[in-house]
């Protein structure tokens, strides 16, 4: 799954850009999830982190050069390429590692081939995936953004910060292609201690909300895996 968030105030031209990446993907064969925020500030609020960030610079609010600043400042690794119709940021923008940097009108022959280039330097090439299948449907999708997995009638709902996918299997099978990062901590549950921000009383509360249960006899070890994560973290 490749994530793109689209920042333009425009609503007639965020639509046509979410129609020529949507284009994008169905040319070359990638699954996406595209989000679209008309404020830098929205972006910044969602904490999230998309593998490409079609930027405007021109927005109420901070401007885009100024929204990528302060997302690099946080560690964002998402490929920028911004959009604008004005040539003079040009050299700012390749300043912020910029893939690319496209002046209005924007065409499939502008825009797919940044779009390659973004995807070649994407993380997405590098991080360990996991693909799942529900009939003849498959998804890849990049282990470190799983949020937990959550067992129940035989079947596996695996939770990301955007979306939740539903599979036949078991945790069993799933825990054996997953990373150290991820603790079995309850019969039902397999959370990716990466995402755990508070423990409770007999559980812990996720990035995106969810609680999720932590068996009797497994607290210790989760108190232990928290610790060991937060000290990763720090490093």
């Amino acid at each position: 799954m490749l994530t793109v968030a689209i920042c333009e105030d425009e609503p007639y031209f965020a639509s046509h850009l979410t129609k020529l990446v949507t284009e994008y993907g169905d040319i070359r064969n990638w699954e996406l999830s595209i989000q679209s925020f008309s404020r830098g500030e929205e972006l910044l609020l969602s904490g999230q982190e998309p593998d490409i960030l079609l930027m405007d610079i021109r927005l109420p609010g901070q401007d885009g050069m100024k929204i990528m600043e302060q997302l690099r400042h946080r560690g964002s690794r998402s490929q920028v390429i911004f959009i604008t119709a004005f040539q003079k940021y040009v050299f700012q923008a390749f300043d912020l590692e910029a893939v690319h940097y496209l002046l209005k009108p924007v065409t499939p022959k502008k825009l797919f081939p940044a779009m390659d280039r973004a995807i070649k330097r994407s993380s997405l090439d590098q991080d360990p995936t996991i693909l799942i299948t529900s009939g003849a449907a498959a998804t890849r999708v990049r282990i470190r953004d799983i949020v937990y997995c959550e067992a129940f009638n035989h079947q596996i709902a695996l939770h990301t910060m955007t979306e939740e996918i539903s599979f036949s299997g078991t945790l069993d099978a799933l825990e054996k292609k997953l990373t150290d990062s991820f603790f079995r901590c309850h019969r039902s549950y397999l959370v990716n201690m990466q995402y755990v921000t508070e423990k409770e009383p007999g559980g812990a509360i996720l990035a995106d909300g969810s609680k999720i249960l932590i068996a009797r006899r497994k607290q210790q070890t989760f108190t232990r895996k928290l610790l060991e994560a937060c000290r990763k973290e720090a490093d």
